[in-house]
């Protein structure tokens, strides 16, 4: 653990109650690795003077963060983000992405996330549905390759994050970190940001209301078209 601590600035006004807004923000600086394991967020006046909040708000999207196991509040010694339960570090030490093809990957997320998306349509908090939202917030004719393919990780890692399952939550990190290097392939023109942009919609559409069976359909086409992109680009015959 590194054990800085880490300064933050004000939260971008939303129209959303202030607790959510903090909750929403933290969470999604712990989600994309911005927060680390160890570190120490500033104490409550200050942080709550960074992000330009009242103490209350502060400490009731504490309460929330601190329930999904993301922070942990020591009396004398402040708050930590918590790192991952061991059981992430075992998933890791026993899959190697350089011994697995892109194909067994495709299918590794078509069999896990349109379940995810049906945990978060059932499970997700007004954190976690405000924080997928800024994801999609962009437009796609503003956006470089690097950027569309950054956005797409975070959506999913903020999807699986709202199942509100650290197991999935997992599986997500580092199938993301194996293909990562070829997302770029799904996102190289306008038009395939544009595709990945209406599948991200689609999915989100159907976790704001709640619709699980919709939300995991929507996952297993927006994954479909995801893989159909790729294969234009990556032959069976290179992988």
């Amino acid at each position: 653990m590194t054990g800085r601590t880490v300064a933050l600035g004000p939260l971008a006004a939303r129209p959303r109650a202030v607790s959510v807004q903090i909750a929403a923000h933290l969470e999604r600086l712990i989600t994309v690795g911005e927060l680390n394991p160890g570190d120490r967020l500033p104490a409550e006046r200050e942080l709550a003077a960074d992000l330009h909040v009242s103490r209350a708000s502060l400490r009731e999207a504490m309460h929330e963060l601190e329930a999904k196991n993301l922070i942990e509040r020591r009396p004398g010694r402040g708050t930590c983000v918590l790192a991952p339960p061991e059981y992430v570090h075992d998933l890791y030490g026993q899959i190697s992405g350089t011994e697995r093809k892109l194909r067994d990957v495709a299918e590794l997320r078509q069999t896990i996330e349109p379940q995810i998306a049906r945990l978060a349509a059932h499970r997700a908090t007004p954190a976690n549905l405000l924080e997928l939202d800024g994801v999609l917030s962009h437009t796609v004719e503003d956006l470089t390759v690097e950027e569309s393919v950054q956005l797409d990780l975070e959506f999913h890692l903020l999807l699986a994050q709202a199942s509100q399952n650290p197991l999935l939550s997992s599986l997500i990190t580092f199938t993301s970190s194996w293909t990562r290097p070829v997302r770029g392939l799904s996102h190289a023109t306008r038009n395939a940001r544009e595709v990945s942009y209406r599948g991200h919609r689609a999915i989100l559409d159907a976790v704001s209301e709640r619709d699980m069976d919709a939300a995991g359909a929507s996952m297993l086409r927006h994954l479909s078209e995801v893989a159909e992109l790729t294969s234009e680009n990556v032959p069976l015959t290179a992988l």
